[in-house]
């Protein structure tokens, strides 16, 4: 028998997002480790707004709503809000009963300066990790570095002379002709004008240069989770700086000796003796090129741990490549150093949380 559609609707329903989405659903277990970190920061989000006035937008709900982002490759805020009308899966995760208005896409610009003051998405991230440590997901021996590129959100037509001075309108607002012919640019003459921290750089030889930042992580070896997230400016000696700053913070956590493995762009004598320095034993990838000597000798190399970091170290890119095509951070979404950390440490979260959703037991 042919069903039909039924045009009167329901007058009442008594079901709530929670009991549309299965109980089985991998987002579930997502969700309660989420709520746990930020149960953590209450006190700081306490610290973030006045006593008295209009109640805002929850934080913890602008937070989960940029894990929905990186974990649903969501494009941008206005998207994400104009999804909370009709998606009960992200309205359950956002704890939005089913009346309830989604917020406008303003809101999360309008918060982003408090968020930044209060260095939240940092804590944030630095309360999953610390999940994971409490939970023995995480190794406290060995660890994994590398840095990748990140596109500015400027173009190349706003990388222009320094000292240039207040320009004729353009033919074209918002696609201006610009002629580059015969022109050398360089970080040193010139400078965004609509995200001056980015800077020109390319990732190797026959690359083509671009506006980037210098995203920069801290593997754990174990299950390949995030430890530390930097960003930098994309000026050639990041990666190497980056490194000892992240080494530095795990060392007032970690006391002992730990091992580091790298690629052989740490093989620089500066960065071996900054490790040794730090007690990290440098398990950095010498070196081939016969116009220089490798900073690492011989006696590490040939030690049997060498070969196993040199292994488990090329994970790391596993991380970058989720960060880049799921998480939607090959290109940042902000202009400046300041809000391309504060989506780093997000996205680098939205990565921990997924992980350890399916180490942990059930």
């Amino acid at each position: 028998m042919r069903g039909e559609i039924t045009k009167q609707t329901s007058m009442l329903s008594l079901r709530t997002p929670a009991d549309r989405v299965p109980s089985d659903h991998p987002l579930r277990r997502v969700k309660d480790l989420a709520d746990g970190a930020l149960a953590a920061l209450s006190s700081t989000f306490d610290a973030m707004y006045s006593k008295v006035g209009r109640p805002s937008i929850p934080p913890e709900r602008l937070l989960k709503g940029m894990l929905l982002m990186a974990l649903y490759s969501v494009r941008s805020e206005r998207l994400l809000c104009e999804q909370l009308d009709y998606n009960l899966l992200f309205r359950w995760f956002l704890d939005m009963e089913m009346e309830e208005p989604s917020p406008d896409h303003s809101t999360f610009s309008a918060n982003r300066d408090r968020l930044l003051e209060h260095e939240v998405a940092g804590r944030f991230f630095a309360a999953v990790v610390e999940q994971a440590r409490k939970s023995k997901l995480m190794s406290d021996e060995h660890f994994s570095v590398d840095g990748t590129l990140i596109d500015a959100w400027a173009s190349l037509k706003s990388f222009r002379p320094k000292s240039e001075g207040k320009q004729k309108p353009p033919d074209d607002p918002g696609n201006p002709t610009v002629n580059f012919h015969g022109e050398k640019r360089s970080n040193e003459t010139h400078e965004s004008k609509t995200d001056p921290e980015a800077l020109l750089a390319r990732k190797g030889n026959a690359r083509e240069a671009r506006l980037s930042y210098s995203a920069n992580a801290l593997m754990e070896n174990r299950n390949g989770l995030l430890v530390d997230l930097v960003v930098e400016p994309a000026d050639g000696f990041a990666e190497r700086r980056s490194a000892l700053i992240m080494l530095a913070r795990l060392k007032e956590r970690r006391p002992g000796r730990v091992t580091l493995g790298a690629d052989k762009g740490y093989d620089v004598a500066s960065f071996v003796a900054g490790c040794r320095e730090l007690g990290v034993t440098p398990h950095v990838a010498q070196t081939s090129d016969s116009r220089r000597r490798s900073a690492v000798d011989g006696r590490t190399a040939h030690h049997p741990g060498y070969a196993i970091s040199q292994r488990a170290r090329k994970r790391i890119e596993e991380v970058f490549g989720w960060m880049k095509t799921i998480g939607g951070f090959r290109r940042t979404r902000h202009r400046g150093r300041a809000r391309t950390q504060l989506s780093a440490h997000i996205v680098g979260a939205a990565y921990n949380l997924l992980r350890m959703a399916r180490l942990r037991p059930a």
